[in-house]
């Protein structure tokens, strides 16, 4: 036993204690990094990685610093330079980075205490700077740490001083470089560490947009911009040199990026305005959205001039703002359906920026890519929200054209919704067409067209009347549904609607598709009277605001179907109207022929309607178009069309009596 047990201590025990040993966890394993080495160690905790992104967040560390001098209005200009050899120069004429000895460092001056010490700076209180974009104190040490080469040189009081880092260590001491009486500021060239960052190369358009977007958030600033030729892209989209002084900051900013796009009201939001502490956290807010019509928008926030991609509180609080905003302002004016709209509703497509100045903002992570500060949020709501309110009641036909169009937004969200419901429901059953339906022949849409008639009786002329290859009808149950008055509810619910909306095969809103539409053009054709304009506005009514598209496409036309018919001897003439029909009788007539006052398409012989109102070779269409915004001079213009329609065709009786008073006038010839 003794032996086995000798045997067994010899070569298990042993294997034992040697492994014990080789992973022992003692003081000796605990690594102390000093200095900047955790930042070369672990890049990623401080520039979150080190692919293009975090390289080029490099530049935004150095930019910052001279941005939060502007902000605090110690400097006006500030240089960038992107230089051969992948090196990069910024520089502000502010304070200078101080050079004296710091307290606590007595053989160190506050410069290289900056420059090669984690967590040091002047942004830990609002002392030096009340608001400032960088404050763990960590930005430009990072830089020096993971730069091969940096050099700092600072002109303060009057007199010129350089130094020299690599890889956040001192190669040089603190300088002299002689007298600087008329100059004052900081310089930073650094070069990225190839040892870090590879063969990787700072890209011009990055830091081109990166250094205009900094111009138009704090409008107090001129960044100079300048690129050495040989970097620059062949597509000449960047320029060699460039001044960016935005006075409007970021109304110009939105202005820019729209250009000369249609939007759905004239003016962008936008504005500034400052806090002090009235019962929310004192800062100063700036803002603009607009609403494009195509809906190629964005959404961006920053803090203290440092973009926040993924959002954060003050983002937020820009979107509570706005959807506030516009349900107190459907309130105010009876509009029920502003009850259902969401911030998605009222951002999603829209060209939003917000950037906020408070003091010790927190952010989430060191690259603060997200706001944390909970004030913010009631900051920005209520700064914005009560101006948003002021606006839209300041310009009321621009916050009803706002209003209906981010309601139809709402709707078509809501429509999307029970169709994925639905879909769900009828996933195995074929959509069939509907039964009222008189479809043409043909398969393909080119050259055909879909008549759209009021009640069977007409249907039957009409269908008697056609081209069976190339032309449809489809007769509609006497006055469509206003879609302008309804709710999505009731449109959904509504069959003559469903019915429609089903033959053309297009899809509506947001899902409209041009190369779905089953015919080539659309046709309205109802009775020359009072009742048959009132169906025809119905259905104008419906395609303006659910099929916009197809108007905008050349695809909806009014037919031209005559009220009389005048004949006499073998020779007959069709009048539109009682005018046409007086000049025709004393024209052609010698003052004397057989009248014939058609009392609907239902009530004309079939040949009578092929001849005048269905035969392309010898009928009169019109099409029906709209004023679309092609430029910034054309945008009022829509803007009073989507007003007009929502006064004459919307839920207030109030504005068709107005509309009547005004008019009134002008009417002649009343049918009643």
């Amino acid at each position: 036993m003794a032996k086995n047990g000798d045997l067994f201590d010899r070569s298990g025990g042993g294997k034992r204690a040697a492994a014990a040993k080789e992973n022992s966890y003692t003081a000796r394993d605990i690594e102390v990094l000093e200095g900047l080495e955790p930042v070369r160690k672990r890049p990623g905790m401080y520039i979150g990685g080190t692919d293009e992104r975090a390289m080029h967040h490099l530049v935004a560390e150095v930019l910052d610093n001279s941005m939060d001098e502007a902000v605090a209005g110690h400097a006006d200009t500030i240089w960038l330079e992107v230089l051969a050899g992948n090196r990069i120069l910024v520089r502000d004429n502010g304070r200078g980075i101080p050079t004296d000895p710091h307290p606590k460092f007595k053989n160190k001056s506050a410069l290289e205490v900056i420059l090669t010490t984690l967590h040091s700076g002047g942004k830990f209180n609002n002392k030096v700077y009340a608001t400032s974009g960088g404050l763990h104190g960590v930005g430009v040490s990072v830089v020096n740490a993971l730069s091969d080469e940096l050099i700092v040189e600072v002109a303060r009081d009057r007199q010129a001083w350089v130094q020299t880092f690599s890889r956040g260590k001192p190669t040089t001491k603190l300088k002299s470089a002689g007298p600087a009486p008329n100059r004052r500021g900081t310089t930073v060239t650094f070069h990225p560490d190839p040892e870090i960052f590879g063969k990787q190369a700072f890209v011009p358009e990055r830091l081109y947009r990166m250094v205009r977007s900094k111009a138009y958030l704090f409008r107090g600033v001129e960044i100079r911009w300048k690129c050495d030729q040989s970097l620059l892209p062949k597509s000449g989209e960047i320029p060699a040199e460039e001044t960016f002084h935005f006075p409007g900051g970021l109304k110009d900013y939105v202005t820019s990026e729209i250009g000369e796009r249609a939007t759905v009201v004239p003016q962008p939001f936008a504005g500034e305005a400052k806090s002090e502490n009235n019962g929310t956290a004192g800062g100063k807010v700036e803002w603009a959205v607009w609403w494009p019509s195509d809906e190629e928008g964005f959404v961006r926030s920053y803090c203290n001039t440092v973009p926040t991609a993924e959002g954060g509180t003050h983002e937020s609080g820009f979107r509570s703002a706005l959807v506030r905003g516009l349900k107190r302002y459907a309130e105010l004016t009876g509009n029920r359906k502003g009850s259902v709209i969401t911030a998605d509703d009222v951002l999603d497509g829209a060209a939003g920026l917000v950037s906020v100045f408070i003091e010790q903002p927190q952010f989430q992570g060191q690259t603060k890519e997200k706001l944390v500060s909970v004030e913010a949020t009631k900051l920005v709501e209520t700064i914005i929200g009560d101006n948003f309110e002021h606006w839209l009641t300041g310009d009321k036909e621009a916050g009803n054209v706002l209003l209906e169009h981010v309601i139809s937004k709402a709707e078509e969200r809501l429509r999307r919704r029970q169709d994925r419901e639905q879909q769900r429901k009828t996933a195995t059953r074929k959509l069939r067409l509907p039964g009222k339906l008189a479809d043409c022949s043909s398969s393909a849409s080119v050259g055909t067209e879909i008549f759209l008639v009021e009640g069977d009786s007409a249907g039957g002329s009409a269908k008697a009347a056609r081209n069976r290859e190339t032309q449809a009808i489809l007769p509609l149950r006497g006055k469509i549904l206003n879609v302008a008055s309804a709710s999505a509810d009731k449109l959904r619910e509504n069959q003559e609607v469903q019915d429609l909306i089903q033959a053309l095969g297009c899809g509506t809103g947001a899902h409209y598709n041009d190369d779905r539409l089953r015919y080539e053009r659309v046709i309205i054709m109802t009775d020359a009277d009072v009742d048959g304009a009132h169906i025809a506005s119905l259905l104008m009514t419906f395609f303006y605001r659910e099929m916009p598209k197809l108007i905008e496409n050349g695809h909806l036309f009014l037919a031209q179907p005559p009220l009389y018919r005048i004949s006499k001897g073998g020779k007959t003439e069709y009048a539109q109207d009682d005018a046409q029909k007086d000049e025709l009788v004393r024209t052609q007539f010698g003052g004397k022929a057989d009248i014939t006052r058609f009392k609907g398409l239902g009530e004309m012989q079939s040949v009578h309607l092929r001849e005048t109102t269905m035969d392309p070779s010898k009928r009169v269409l019109l099409k029906v178009d709209v004023p679309t915004a092609a430029n910034s001079d054309d945008r009022r213009e829509e803007m009073r069309t989507r007003t007009l329609v929502e006064d004459l065709m919307g839920r207030k009786p109030e504005k068709r009596y107005a509309f009547i008073q005004e008019n009134a006038k002008f009417a002649r010839d009343l049918d009643v």
